[in-house]
């Protein structure tokens, strides 16, 4: 099975045709759709909605600003059950919250009641008014302290601070990442793979592609193909079965999803 954790159907800075949108869904087994920030929540939401209803093989994620729009059963309800998204996106340092704001840590709380998973999507690019302060995976601590039962995905794994990604992976059962592939920076994926394996934490990866920003296809050939790419070079590699598991890995089933 694979699942591609990050995918948009909207974003600032392109739109993306549904049917391109499907037709990269053909290649895989399911998808994650992010609602994209930048835009008015509860159209951007609403129009979410109405493409995974025709597209069984994509999982919508809701998004949310709790500082902005308030946090109630009713407001969740209406974003999960009502619309048929199943988890939600936050974009804390474009929507300039602390991660831990008291309004958060109460939607938090609801989304551990109801099995909602929580995808923080504070990487790059950002915008010239993000607050890269609240971009720091370190700021999560808090929340998978206080509700260790809460599943949270941290975007991209927490580019550019990677270190801070790694420890909490290791540090919380319910904490993962996000590992969107760019095949235009192979050193970057090599790396931060290279890092996660050393950490021990390769189970926590999730794979995302970033589309429309990569193709699903292109990412995995590029995951699955750099330790050919680099072995005359001596650098450390990582066991290939391990680099499979990633692609293969059943998201669905840890995230609650299945």
């Amino acid at each position: 099975m694979i699942i591609d954790c990050h995918t948009h159907i909207s974003c600032p800075e392109e739109q993306v045709d549904s049917e391109q949108h499907r037709s990269v869904c053909r290649e895989i087994d399911g998808c994650f759709v992010l609602a994209g920030c930048g835009f008015e929540r509860k159209e951007a939401n609403h129009h979410l909605s109405e493409y995974i209803s025709g597209n069984p093989k994509a999982i919508g994620f809701a998004v949310f600003n709790p500082v902005e729009d308030g946090v109630s059963k009713r407001i969740l309800k209406d974003a999960t059950e009502d619309l048929g998204l199943r988890g939600i996106v936050l974009y804390c340092a474009e929507d300039r919250f602390h991660p831990a704001h008291t309004q958060a840590m109460e939607l938090y709380e609801l989304c551990q009641e109801r099995g909602i998973p929580v995808f923080f999507h504070n990487c790059p690019p950002y915008s010239s008014e993000a607050v890269l302060d609240y971009a720091r995976p370190w700021l999560l601590d808090e929340v998978a302290r206080t509700f260790p039962g809460l599943k949270m995905i941290v975007g991209r794994m927490g580019l550019p601070f990677l270190e801070q990604t790694l420890c909490l992976l290791a540090k919380h059962e319910n904490v993962f990442a996000d590992l969107t592939v760019n095949p235009m920076k192979v050193w970057q994926v090599y790396n931060t793979v290279v890092s996660a394996y050393e950490a021990g934490v390769m189970d926590k990866l999730l794979f995302g592609s970033g589309f429309p920003y990569a193709q699903p296809g292109a990412c995995i050939e590029t995951l699955l193909g750099f330790n050919k790419l680099l072995s005359d070079s001596h650098l450390p590699t990582v066991p290939r079965e391990k680099l499979r598991s990633i692609v293969e890995r059943d998201s669905l089933s840890l995230l609650g999803l299945s």
